[in-house]
C-alpha cells in the first residue's frame, strides 16, 4: 500500500518559496508530481483526456491558493487534496453514469448482428499508455508501486469504479489505492471518520459486484511474459493473414470483445469470429494491415493500421487492448484512433 506522506513536514525553505510566489520554485515542485497526479485524476474520471485537463486545473488552483499551504503536510499531499476536489467538482458539473445491463447474458443464436447486445456502457473510458506509468513515483517519496499496480490501473478496475458515486470513488482510491488514513481522508472530503469508513465499505461492496468474477485469479505481474508476447505475435500474424481459424484458436470460448464508446458487447468465440469475418475476408474487407505493439493499463495492446486499396499510406483503425489468461485471449477492448496521440502513435504511417 502506498503512502502519500500526509503527516510529513515540508522543508521551511520550500514553504517560504511557494507562499512567497516564487514561480520557478512552484513550477519545479508541481512538475515533479505531474505524472502521479495525472494517474490519480485518471482513476477518478476514467478518461485520459479529462485527467490532462484536471491536472492543469489542479496546478492553477494550487498557484492561486499557494498562501494556504502551511507545510503541516507534504506539498505532494496538498496537491492530492486539490486534485481530488477538482475531480469531484468536474463530475458534479458533468454528471455521467454507466448505462446498460450489469450481467452478461448468453449470446443469442443467429447472425452476428443479432449476437450484439447492450452491456455496460462507459463511453468516456480511455486507455492509459504504459510508457507514462514508468516515471510516476515522485523523487521525494517512497517507491509507489501501489500507485501504478496492475490491479488498480487495469481497464476492468477503471470500468468498475466508474459505477461508484463520486465521493465513494474518491474514498476508495484514497484509502485502498493510495493508503491515506481515514482521518486524513475525512479532512480532505470535509467529512467524519465514521462517514469515510461507511463510504469505503459501501464502495468495496459495489466494486465487487462490477468486477469480473475470476479477477482474483489474474496474474499480478506488470512485465509481459514470454507466453503473452507469443500470443500477441500470433494475434498480429493471424489478423494480417486474415486467418480466422488462427484467431479462433487464440480466443477463449467465453472471450469478450467491446468497442468503447459503442454500447455493444460480443461474447463468445464463435460470435466474435462471426463479427470479424466481414472485416477480414468479406468483399469489403481490409486487405493490407500493419500493426504496432504497445501496452496500455499494464496490458498488451496492438495499434492497428489499414491501407485502403489505391492508397499510399496506412491509416489508424483502432487500438486493441488485450487481456490474456493461460495463453489465450480472454478479452479485447478496441478503442478509436483518437487515443493514438497519447501513445505517441501517428495517425498515418
Amino acid at each position: 500500500m502506498s503512502r502519500v506522506g500526509t503527516g510529513q513536514s515540508e522543508e521551511p525553505a520550500v514553504v517560504d518559496a511557494v507562499r512567497a510566489g516564487d514561480e520557478a520554485a512552484f513550477a519545479e515542485l508541481t512538475e515533479r508530481h505531474r505524472r502521479e497526479l495525472h494517474v490519480h485524476c485518471y482513476r477518478m474520471l476514467g478518461s485520459f483526456d479529462d485527467a490532462e485537463d484536471l491536472v492543469q486545473e489542479t496546478f492553477l488552483r494550487a498557484w492561486r491558493r499557494r498562501e494556504t499551504f502551511q507545510g503541516r503536510s507534504t506539498f505532494r499531499a496538498w496537491l492530492y487534496r486539490i486534485a481530488t476536489n477538482a475531480c469531484l467538482d468536474f463530475v458534479e458539473r458533468h454528471p455521467r453514469r454507466p448505462r446498460g445491463a450489469l450481467t452478461t447474458t448468453p449470446a443469442p443464436a443467429g447472425p452476428a448482428s443479432a449476437a450484439a447486445f447492450p452491456q455496460v456502457e462507459i463511453p468516456w473510458l480511455q486507455p492509459y499508455p504504459d510508457r507514462l506509468l514508468e516515471p510516476v513515483a515522485s523523487p521525494d517519496a517512497e517507491p509507489d508501486t501501489a500507485v501504478i499496480a496492475k490491479e488498480t490501473i487495469e481497464l476492468a478496475f477503471l470500468a468498475a469504479i466508474q459505477h461508484l458515486p463520486p465521493k465513494q470513488r474518491a474514498v476508495l482510491i484514497l484509502r485502498d489505492v493510495l493508503g491515506w488514513p481515514a482521518n486524513d481522508t475525512a479532512a480532505l472530503l470535509n467529512g467524519t471518520v465514521p462517514a469515510v469508513n461507511s463510504a469505503l465499505q459501501r464502495a468495496r461492496l459495489t466494486l465487487k459486484q462490477h468486477l469480473p468474477q475470476r479477477r482474483s485469479e489474474w496474474a499480478a505481474v506488470t512485465d509481459p511474459s514470454e507466453e503473452e508476447r507469443a500470443v500477441l505475435q500470433r494475434y498480429v500474424r493471424a489478423t494480417e493473414n486474415a486467418d480466422l481459424a488462427g484467431l479462433a484458436e487464440l480466443l477463449r470460448e467465453d472471450a469478450r470483445f467491446t468497442m468503447p464508446p459503442k454500447p455493444t458487447w460480443y461474447v463468445g468465440r464463435a460470435t466474435i469470429i462471426e463479427t470479424w469475418t466481414p472485416v477480414l475476408v468479406g468483399p469489403n474487407a481490409w486487405r493490407d494491415w500493419r500493426h504496432v505493439l504497445t501496452r496500455a493499463n499494464r496490458q498488451p495492446a496492438v495499434a492497428c493500421y489499414v491501407r485502403p486499396e489505391g492508397a499510399d499510406r496506412y491509416h489508424a483503425l483502432g487500438l486493441d487492448v488485450l487481456r490474456i489468461e493461460d495463453g489465450a485471449v480472454a478479452e479485447i477492448t478496441a478503442f478509436q484512433p483518437e487515443v493514438f496521440p497519447a501513445f505517441g502513435l501517428p495517425l498515418t504511417v
